[in-house]
C-alpha cells in the first residue's frame, strides 16, 4: 500500500481535526475554519518542504512559532493564538498522533500591540461624528443609523451587541437595556434619555417588518443584519465627511467605545466605574485606559535626578 503524499496526509489530518472541533468541542464553522488554518501555518513553519512528522515536534517548536507570529514588525492580531495551539496539540495527543501532551506547556502570548493607547475622539469630536452619521445617511434610515451609533457613543456597546439587540431588550418602564454581550453574558445598562429618544424615534417613524430584532435592514423583507459590518461602514462613511483624522481600519468599529472610556478617565472616573460601564471581564483590559490620564500620572511621577545629584 502506497504511503499518502504530504499534501494528502495533511488534508486528512485537517479533516480529522475539523471533525474534532465541530463534534467534540461544539465550535462554530467560522471558528473551526480559523483553527484549522493554523495547522497549515504551523506545519509549514516547522517542516517547510520536508514531510510532516508530528513525532518530531517539540515545545520549542511551538514557542518559536508563536514568537514568529507575534514578534514581527506587524504582529498577528489574534488574542487566541495560544488557545488555538493548545486545542491543536490536545487533539493530536488525544488521537495518539503524538506521545506527549504538548498543550500543557503552551504559555499565554503577550500581545504587544495592546500596549498602544487606543485611538479616541474628544467629546466635541464625538458629537461631530454623531451629527455626521445623522446627516450623511439617506433619510430612509438616518434615524436607525443615528440610534445605533448613539448606543456606541453613550453606553460603549460593541457592534455585535447592537446588531443582536431585540425589541424586548429595551425595558421602557424601568429605563434599562439588556445587552447580549461577549461569551453569552447578559448585562443591564441604563437607558439614557437621548438614547431612548433616538430608539423610540426610529421605531415610530422608520422601522418596518415583523422581525423581533431591534435594528433591521430598510428594504423588504426588513431582515436583521447578518453581521456587524454595517456599523463599520456607517462610521467610515460619516468620518469621511468630517475633519476628524482617520483611525486604522480595524479600530473604526471601536472608536466610540475607546472614546467613552478615555473621556471618562479624563473626567476623573475610577477604573472600577469604567470597567462597569464597558462591562470588562478582565481588569487588565481597563488598565489600558489609565495611560490616557496624563495629568493624573504626572502627579504620582517621581522627580528625575540630575547628574549633579539635584532634582529637576
Amino acid at each position: 500500500m502506497m504511503k499518502p503524499s504530504k499534501t494528502q496526509a495533511r488534508e486528512e489530518l485537517k479533516a480529522e481535526y475539523r471533525t474534532y472541533l465541530s463534534r467534540q468541542r461544539g465550535l462554530t464553522d467560522k471558528t473551526v475554519y480559523k483553527y484549522s488554518i493554523l495547522v497549515d501555518r504551523f506545519l509549514d513553519f516547522r517542516f517547510g518542504e520536508s514531510p510532516d512528522d508530528l513525532s518530531k515536534v517539540t515545545g520549542h517548536d511551538i514557542a518559536d512559532f508563536l514568537q514568529h507570529l507575534t514578534g514581527r514588525v506587524q504582529p498577528l492580531r489574534d488574542k487566541t493564538l495560544a488557545t488555538t495551539m493548545r486545542s491543536l496539540f490536545r487533539f493530536l495527543f488525544q488521537s495518539e498522533k503524538i506521545e506527549a501532551n504538548l498543550a500543557l506547556g503552551i504559555p499565554s502570548v503577550a500581545q504587544r500591540y495592546a500596549r498602544r493607547i487606543p485611538y479616541h475622539l474628544t467629546p466635541d469630536q464625538v458629537e461631530e461624528l454623531l451629527e455626521a452619521v445623522r446627516a450623511s445617511a439617506p433619510s430612509k434610515y438616518a434615524k436607525r443609523n443615528y440610534a445605533m451609533v448613539l448606543l456606541m457613543a453613550r453606553l460603549g456597546l460593541r457592534s455585535p451587541e447592537i446588531i443582536a439587540m431585540q425589541l424586548d431588550d429595551v425595558d421602557w418602564r424601568n429605563g434599562e437595556i439588556s445587552i447580549r454581550g461577549k461569551g453569552g453574558f447578559r448585562d443591564k445598562a441604563p437607558l439614557l434619555q437621548d438614547t431612548g429618544e433616538a430608539i423610540a424615534d426610529y421605531i415610530r417613524h422608520e422601522r418596518k417588518g415583523a422581525s423581533r430584532c431591534l435594528f433591521v435592514a430598510n428594504r423588504s423583507p426588513y431582515r436583521p443584519f447578518k453581521d456587524a459590518k454595517v456599523l463599520n461602514t456607517i462610521l467610515t462613511q460619516a468620518l469621511e465627511t468630517t475633519n476628524i483624522s482617520r483611525p486604522k481600519q480595524y479600530t473604526v468599529s471601536h472608536i466610540l467605545r475607546h472614546s467613552l472610556a478615555t473621556n471618562l478617565v479624563q473626567r476623573g472616573a475610577s477604573l472600577e466605574e469604567i470597567s462597569n460601564t464597558l462591562r470588562h471581564r478582565s481588569r487588565q483590559t481597563t488598565l489600558l485606559y489609565a495611560r490616557q490620564d496624563i495629568d493624573g500620572l504626572r502627579t504620582i511621577a517621581q522627580s528625575w535626578p540630575l547628574a549633579e545629584g539635584g532634582l529637576s
